[in-house]
């Protein structure tokens, strides 16, 4: 009977489950050795614990069900790097008969809930973070196409938490950002759509001073209770609290003013309007999960991100010429993304796309800022598609099918291969489902999906390639970092500013080269491997 759950409990799948023992086997290996994991795939059986993993002080290796242990001394020794390691005084009472859960076998991956950094004065009012969502929308659209989006984004508004932030962002030939707290009239900042505008600019034309954005002590930065109101709360207010005006404002918005000369396209800034997004989220609540979802409905034309002049007897680029570089306005755009994309991994926030439009909309010029922060890319014909509304729709509802993007979670995965020396590497590929028992993991978790940061841990004779996924990057060099890089690599810790239950990385491993690999007598028969998976909202 076929296995309907490959993944277990763990949401692991490795390519080998026994792994070749020296670094010329591994050669040989057509498939490479690899790991697909799912970092905050849920499963009924992971146990949570109520307090903070214990690491190694050398590594940084979570103390897991594969580290030796002396139960009279009351000391730990880490498999990664054989550091020896006191255990901490709440670990008192430990024996061969009385493990914690970490160091229980049967628990290879667990759960791991901490409380957020307490208000000093009172430690029971412990501050709460609540999901970020800044809409960002195409007004340079027939009147049909924006009734549609305007729809769709009543309906978004409506699914969120009522404690959600929402803030709303509408652009054109110019941009504008629209402060929902001032709810006597519709008050609009408007940003010039020609020109690229930084981060300090953003801040200086909405008026938000340094002082405000300075967090009181015992509070992350972005809290509600953390930043005086009159700050953000003039452009982010919780979903309750401004559903009525934003609908009211969705209302009265019609689709630019600004006349279009024959023969030429709309003036569109997207580019502009994603920076001002991006700068408007990083002065409010810098670390705090955000997410920017823009509702675009065709291509940039205007300012920075431009992917085609505005007269329409110049085709948009094709793939010929990409191929051909054949392409004035690519490169630039795809600078202009990668900075835009460097500011958001920084600031944890997430970009999604949405377009609909029957040309192209700039994909592949803005693919490196949506897959750097995991986020969503969706693709249809008109937002009165199908495609667009129930794809919508699952990014804000909940259910089994949903996203589930309105939701936090520690995840420490472990991970130990067997390694059977006395078997040729021929005979272990026969047996590796049915025979070998040895491969197992030691895992760890909490629940909220957005910004976060994998850590991987593992033995010396392994080194890590990188990860092929929604992640980047942190340039955090160790022993354990291979020269040969496949996709995000040079590292062994990675941002990941947006995940979902179905996200999936690939992790690429390699084993070293040494001259005592080579040697059976030293080979040591367990290789293991740590995921830790960090998650804040």
């Amino acid at each position: 009977m076929a296995n309907s759950d490959p993944e277990g409990v763990d949401g692991v799948r490795m390519t080998w489950n026994v792994w070749p023992r020296t670094k010329l086997e591994a050669s040989k290996c057509v498939i490479p050795l690899a790991a697909s994991i799912a970092p905050i795939r849920p499963h009924s059986d992971i146990p949570t614990l109520p307090y903070a993993p214990l690491r190694c002080r050398t590594c940084s290796a979570a103390l897991n069900a594969y580290s030796r242990v002396d139960f009279l001394a009351k000391i730990w020794i880490c498999p990664f790097c054989y550091q020896r390691n006191q255990f901490p005084p709440h670990y008192a009472m430990i024996s061969e008969t009385n493990l914690p859960c970490e160091l229980d076998p049967q628990y290879t991956t667990v759960q791991y809930t901490l409380q957020r950094n307490p208000d000093p004065n009172n430690p029971s009012n412990a501050p709460q973070l609540q999901p970020v969502f800044v809409f960002v929308l195409d007004t340079c659209m027939i009147e049909e196409e924006l009734v549609f989006a305007k729809s769709a984004l009543k309906q978004a508004i409506g699914l969120l938490p009522e404690q959600a932030l929402v803030g709303f962002v509408s652009f054109g030939t110019q941009a504008h950002v629209h402060e929902l707290g001032f709810t006597e009239m519709s008050k609009v900042y408007v940003f010039k759509g020609s020109k690229e505008i930084s981060k300090e600019q953003v801040l200086e034309q909405l008026g938000l001073p340094a002082a405000g954005r300075r967090s009181t002590a015992g509070y992350p930065k972005g809290l509600q209770n953390g930043y005086t109101n009159t700050v953000v709360n003039r452009f982010l207010l919780p979903a309750s609290d401004c559903e009525f005006t934003l609908n009211s404002l969705l209302d009265e918005l019609q689709t630019d003013q600004w006349p279009v000369q024959a023969g030429h396209r709309a003036s569109r800034c997207t580019g502009v309007a994603l920076s001002v997004a991006a700068g408007l989220l990083g002065a409010c609540l810098p670390g705090t999960g955000a997410r920017i979802i823009a509702l675009v409905g065709g291509p940039c034309t205007e300012g920075p991100g431009t992917i085609v002049s505005k007269d329409l007897s110049e085709p948009v680029r094709s793939h010929k010429d990409l191929f051909k570089d054949a392409v004035p306005y690519f490169k630039k755009a795809v600078k202009f993304y990668d900075s835009l994309a460097k500011q958001l991994v920084d600031q944890g926030h997430v970009l999604d796309l949405f377009a609909s439009a029957l040309d192209q909309v700039g994909v592949a010029e803005m693919k490196v800022a949506i897959e750097r922060t995991g986020g969503l890319v969706v693709l249809a014909e008109s937002f009165g598609h199908s495609v667009f509304k129930d794809s919508f729709k699952l990014v804000f509802e909940d259910g089994e099918q949903s996203l589930g993007l309105c939701f936090k979670l520690v995840l420490i995965k472990g991970y130990k291969v067997g390694v059977q020396v006395d078997v040729a590497w021929g005979e272990r590929l026969k047996g590796i489902y049915k025979r070998n028992s040895s491969v197992k993991l030691s895992f760890s978790f909490f629940n909220f999906s957005f910004s976060g940061m994998l850590e991987i841990s593992c033995s010396k004779e392994i080194k890590v390639q990188g990860i092929i996924g929604p992640c980047t990057s942190l340039e955090k060099k160790g022993p354990n970092v291979s020269d040969t890089i496949i996709g995000e690599g040079n590292t062994t810790t990675w941002k990941m500013c947006g995940l979902d239950k179905s996200t999936c990385l690939t992790v690429i491993f390699d084993l070293s080269s040494t001259d005592q690999s080579n040697v059976p007598e030293t080979v040591n028969p367990q290789f293991y491997l740590q995921f830790l998976t960090r998650f804040a909202a």
